[in-house]
């Protein structure tokens, strides 16, 4: 059976093949996190050529490659997952100085963030041998690009990524109320059994603006932005919407300047700085929020046009 991505393993040869793939170098690869043809040339490229292909799920991997017209042994292939992450980065170290390229995939998404990979990059790094990144589909990235946050106090795109929230209610209340606390965006993750919970949970924050991202790349995708508080509403409105996995962003929250002397701070030293050379030293003076500061700023700038 020939791949329907017979001919992007054959651009990926044509695009890749003629930059430089040290022997004995793990390769992190980032896989689509829904969409296949979210894949990247490089990514191919490295899958097709490693000697061996370290991932979170043998099974699932294998059929990610055969998708792609990729043909490996069950021998090449290796699990690394985390229940055995640290016994299993020795085979990796060994196989690597052996000389094999070894490509490691989680099984969606970029490795070694919310997913197994940290700590085999770290023991082969902490054996000074060379990691290579293959960036590609990440769904902390896919949520933010689609929140819009940027006008709303994240300057320079501040955020705050936490993954799952723990499970237990008593703790995942108190992860919340840190939340509360948080005026950049947070970024969190959650799985479809455990969704109701979380946006009970989160409802506590009331008016704050949250972004949902459902089976983001997928079929079924759905995105949609309102309160915490509507969220568990959100959910119960249609019985699918609890099926999928979720990427969540929690909006950033403007924090109220502390006092008058942080903005008379602030003025004086824009009539003689540049702005963003103002507000950093007006934050680095008071220890005000850089975010609120900013704003001040476009606000006292804005004023006097």
């Amino acid at each position: 059976m020939i791949s329907t991505y017979a001919l992007a393993l054959g651009a990926a040869h044509d695009a890749a093949s003629g930059q430089h793939y040290p022997p004995g170098a793990l390769y992190v690869v980032a896989t689509p996190i829904g969409n296949l043809a979210d894949i990247t040339l490089r990514a191919l490229h490295v899958l097709n050529i490693a000697q061996t292909i370290a991932c979170e799920d043998t099974r699932h991997t294998q059929a990610l490659l055969r998708a792609y017209g990729i043909d490996k042994t069950a021998s090449q292939l290796l699990a690394v997952h985390q229940h055995n992450e640290a016994e299993a980065a020795q085979t990796v170290m060994d196989r690597l100085r052996q000389g094999e390229r070894v490509a490691y995939a989680s099984d969606a998404g970029t490795p070694a963030i919310s997913d197994p990979g940290a700590r085999l990059v770290a023991a082969v790094r902490a054996q000074s041998l060379p990691v290579v990144p293959l960036p590609g589909a990440s769904s902390v990235t896919a949520a933010l690009s689609v929140a819009g946050i940027a006008g709303e106090g994240a300057q320079h795109g501040e955020f705050v990524f936490v993954g799952f929230l723990p499970a237990k209610t008593n703790e995942r209340a108190t992860a919340v109320q840190a939340l509360s606390q948080e005026s950049r965006a947070v970024v969190m993750l959650e799985a479809p059994h455990r969704i109701e919970a979380l946006a009970t949970a989160l409802a506590v924050l009331g008016e704050r603006s949250l972004t949902i991202g459902r089976e983001l790349t997928k079929q079924f995708e759905e995105i949609a932005t309102l309160s915490a508080t509507a969220f568990p509403a959100w959910l119960g409105s249609c019985a699918n919407r609890c099926r999928g996995e979720f990427v969540l962003v929690l909006h950033p929250t403007p924090v109220a300047a502390e006092s008058g002397h942080d903005l008379r701070v602030l003025k004086l030293l824009l009539a003689e700085l540049p702005l963003k050379t103002a507000v950093k030293l007006t934050t680095d003076i008071t220890g005000a929020s850089r975010n609120v500061l900013y704003d001040a700023a476009l606000a006292m700038k804005k004023d006097k046009v």
